[in-house]
C-alpha cells in the first residue's frame, strides 16, 4: 500500500537526550518520509545499567526537546510497563496501535544491532517490523555468525525495497550530518557545573535547572 503510514520507533534511556538524539530522529524522519518518529524513553534497560535519573525526569526532558519538532513524539509506553523495557513487546504494543499494513520500523545504533543474537525472541522483532542500523562514518558492518544467521536473506535493497513490505527486513542507513556524542561526558560536564550549550536543547537546560539534575552528590 502506497498510503501505509511509517513508524519509527527510537529508543533510548535519553539521559539526558542531546542533540545527537534529536539530529538523528530529524534525519530519519526526512530519509524515511516517516509519518511519525516514536522517541520511546526506556523504563529498565535490559542489557545496561538503569539510569540514576527517573524515567519521569527523562521523560520530561525528552517531551520539552520534542514539542518544537513536527511528526516526532515523546513516548512513556515503556515506563508505563513494570519490568525490563524488552523492545518486542515495545513493537507488539505499536504494531496493535497502527495496524498491520503500517510500514514499522526498529532504529537502533550499530553496536545495538551487532548484539541483536542476545536480545529477547530477535527472530520475533522481524515478524513485526523492519530494522534500520544507523551507521557510523566509515565504519564497516562486520556481523558476527550468529547475528549473520539471525538476519540472512533479510537485508534490503533501499528504502523503497523496505517500504514494499511491512516488516521483516533489515537496512544499513547513514544519516546526512551523524554526531557522535557521548551522554555520559555530557553527565560529567553536568555534575562539575561545566558548559552544555550546544550539546543539549535549550528545552533541555531548561528541565535540569528546574529539577536540578545531574548535580554532583
Amino acid at each position: 500500500m502506497a498510503d501505509a503510514v511509517r513508524i519509527a520507533m527510537f529508543g533510548g534511556t535519553f539521559n539526558p537526550v542531546h542533540v545527537g538524539h534529536l539530529r538523528a530522529a530529524i534525519e530519519l524522519r526526512e530519509q524515511l518520509a516517516l509519518d511519525q518518529v516514536h522517541m520511546i524513553v526506556n523504563r529498565e534497560p535490559p542489557h545496561r545499567q538503569v539510569p540514576g535519573v527517573s524515567g519521569q525526569d527523562r521523560f520530561a526532558m525528552l517531551s520539552a526537546a520534542v514539542a518544537p519538532l513536527d511528526g516526532i513524539v515523546a513516548d512513556a509506553r515503556e515506563l508505563e510497563r513494570e519490568g525490563p523495557s524488552y523492545t518486542v513487546d515495545t513493537l507488539r504494543s505499536l504494531r496493535d496501535q497502527y495496524g498491520a499494513d503500517a510500514r514499522l520500523m526498529m532504529v537502533v545504533g550499530v553496536d545495538a544491532f551487532l548484539g541483536l543474537a542476545s536480545w529477547r525472541q530477535p527472530d520475533v522483532l522481524f515478524s513485526l517490523a523492519h530494522i534500520v542500523v544507523i551507521q557510523r562514518p566509515g565504519a564497516e558492518l562486520v556481523l558476527s555468525d550468529e547475528v549473520a544467521a539471525l538476519v540472512d536473506g533479510r537485508k534490503a535493497d533501499g528504502i523503497d525495497d523496505l517500504m514494499a513490505r511491512t516488516s521483516g527486513c533489515y537496512l544499513p542507513l547513514r544519516l546526512p550530518t551523524p554526531i557522535e556524542l557521548s551522554a555520559t561526558a555530557i553527565r560529567e560536564r553536568l555534575a562539575l557545573g561545566q558548559d552544555t550549550r550546544y550539546l543539549l536543547a535549550p528545552e533541555v537546560l531548561g528541565v535540569i535547572a528546574e529539577r536540578q539534575l545531574y548535580r554532583q552528590q
